[in-house]
Parts: structure tokens; C-alpha cells; sequence
């Protein structure tokens, strides 16, 4: 009886071991994106051609550079593009909304605007090693009312890094990286959206079927406007378990750590497809990018289904920075 034990117990633990270690992980290139894999099952595609807008919407609400969809480990599309409530929202992203350059304001956030916009450059590194997949890609905030032709006000080098996580999820770091030539430099000023990393969930969650919890114990009718240290963003999917979500890390080396956060209230349109988070460094001060420097902020999700506790949160998170 004991050998038999001891059999069953070492079976065990190498289907543990197997299952542990033997997730694929792997990068694809398309004619419009670049997938992140993992057991051959498409975890987040970050987009590099520009996605046409619907029929009878400006053109210039079409962009490249974010990611969609990214999905729970169980297949569920957890984000969305071009609502029609704002079509300027591309799932996963990170324009800077209000900025000063040379005096005058530009914004590249709101597209319809037509005053600045963020587009996919092109690819600086891809990389397969140690159970992760890595990109690194250049994006152009682009100043298209400069007085004499349209320039380049700030180049980012965006890093986005995938690999599995316990219990089945999996993590995303995303690390963004700014700078700016123009001399002068340029004003990032405070406002309630932009630049750091938003968030716009898929169309299925609203007020009645979706939770957002922060570090400081904000929930959605409190969170927005408050500092944390990270945010849970959960809600009913087809999934098992009946719900999935994503965990936004902040680091604490970012700016204004622990960070704003722009968060729609409840009852946002009707209280249907309203879920929408963002941290937002630049919610509370200004922030003034020098000619030729480096400014980064960096990002982790954790993407998961069924539960995912506070405690759970807190300790991912102390993961992140220590």
C-alpha cells in the first residue's frame, strides 16, 4: 500500500509539473496585428494596421496601435473598439489628451478632433525566452496642426511582455516609455483622461453585472478621482465560473504613485457597456516631458477567470515592485 501511495502521489505531482511548465507560449504576425499565444490559443493581439471605421463615421476615428481584443484564459473577449459612444476608444491604450506645445494645445486622445492622434510606428524587437513572449514597437503621437506640416511631438516605445500566472491566468506587463525632441519641450497638462493606460470592457458588462475594486477599498460609485495601487475589474462572461476580469497593477517608481484613476461613474449611458477605467497620472498635476529625456510608466495585468481575491490583488501587486 505504502508504494502504491507514494505512485499515485509522484503521477500527481508530474501532471502537476507537466501542466505547470509545458504552456506553450508564442508570438504571430498578421496582415493587421501581432498575437500573443499561449497553447496556441490567442490571448491579446496588439493591432498595427489601422481598424476602418463603420460606415458614415469620420475616417478619422480610424487608428492603430492598441490592443483587442485580449481575452480571459477561457476565451472570453474582455474589451471593445469604437463604441459608438466614443468611438475614439480602442480597448487597451494610452493617449495624452490635453498637451502644450509651443503654446498651443493639442489632443491626442479625441480623433474627431483632428488635432493629434497615436499610431503604430513600427516593430522594434520581438522576442521568445524563459516562458514569455515579448514586443517592443514604436508609436507616433503625431501633432497634426503644427504651423508648418504635420510633425511627431512624442515618440513612445511601448514593451508589452506575456507570460502564464498561477491558477490558470496569465500576465501582461506593459511598459510605456515617452520623449519628446521639440525644443522647448512639452506640457502634459492635468486633466480627468489621458495618457497611462485605459480600459474600455467589452459591451456585455454594466452597472448590473460587473465590479470595480481598488486597493483603497473604492468601489465604482467612489473610485473615480481616487489614488490606488491597483484596480480589479470584473464581470458575467460565458466562462464556467460565470465571470472574468482583468487586475491593472501600478508600479510605485510611476508618476503621482499611487495613481489617479478616471473611473465612469454608475449609470453612465443607461447603465449598459459603461465600464471604462483608466490610471491617469496626469488627473491631478501637469507633467513637463524635456527635450531628449526618457519618462516611462509601467503596467501589469492579471488576466483571469472566477475569482480573484483582494488579498490575492495585494500580493500580485507587492510581486510588481518589490
Amino acid at each position: 500500500m505504502p508504494f502504491k501511495r507514494n505512485l499515485l502521489l509522484l503521477l500527481v505531482f508530474l501532471g502537476f509539473f507537466t501542466r505547470s511548465f509545458s504552456q506553450k507560449i508564442d508570438l504571430k504576425e498578421t496582415s493587421t496585428g501581432i498575437d500573443f499565444l499561449i497553447d496556441n490559443q490567442s490571448v491579446l493581439t496588439y493591432q498595427t494596421k489601422k481598424e476602418p471605421v463603420p460606415a458614415g463615421v469620420k475616417e478619422a476615428f480610424s487608428k492603430s496601435g492598441f490592443i483587442h481584443p485580449i481575452t480571459s484564459p477561457s476565451g472570453q473577449v474582455l474589451s471593445r473598439i469604437q463604441p459608438a459612444d466614443h468611438y475614439h476608444h480602442y480597448g487597451i491604450w494610452g493617449p495624452w489628451t490635453r498637451a502644450t506645445i509651443s503654446g498651443r494645445e493639442v489632443d491626442f486622445w479625441n480623433l474627431g478632433d483632428e488635432k493629434g492622434r497615436v499610431d503604430f510606428s513600427h516593430v522594434l524587437s520581438k522576442k521568445i525566452a524563459g516562458g514569455a513572449a515579448e514586443l517592443n514597437v514604436r508609436q507616433n503621437h503625431i501633432d497634426l496642426k503644427a504651423p508648418d506640416a504635420e510633425r511627431i511631438a512624442i515618440e513612445e516605445d511601448l514593451r508589452i511582455k506575456v507570460k502564464p500566472a498561477d491558477k490558470g491566468r496569465y500576465m501582461v506587463d506593459y511598459t510605456t516609455t515617452i520623449s519628446t525632441k521639440i525644443p522647448g519641450g512639452i506640457l502634459l497638462d492635468d486633466y480627468r483622461y489621458g495618457g497611462g493606460i485605459g480600459f474600455r470592457a467589452t459591451e456585455l458588462w454594466g452597472d448590473d453585472n460587473s465590479t470595480i475594486l481598488t486597493s483603497e477599498g473604492k468601489d465604482r460609485k467612489t473610485a473615480d478621482g481616487s489614488n490606488a495601487k491597483w484596480i480589479l475589474v470584473k464581470g458575467k462572461t460565458s466562462d464556467a465560473s460565470g465571470q472574468s476580469g482583468i487586475l491593472f497593477l501600478s508600479h510605485n517608481t510611476n508618476k503621482a504613485h499611487p495613481e489617479p484613476l478616471r473611473v465612469w461613474p454608475v449609470g453612465q449611458y443607461n447603465g449598459k457597456g459603461n465600464v471604462f477605467i483608466e490610471f491617469c497620472p496626469i488627473r491631478h498635476e501637469s507633467w513637463d516631458l524635456q527635450p531628449n529625456n526618457r519618462y516611462s510608466l509601467k503596467y501589469r495585468m492579471i488576466v483571469f477567470d472566477g475569482e480573484l481575491s483582494p488579498e490575492e490583488a495585494e500580493a500580485y501587486w507587492r510581486a510588481f515592485v518589490k
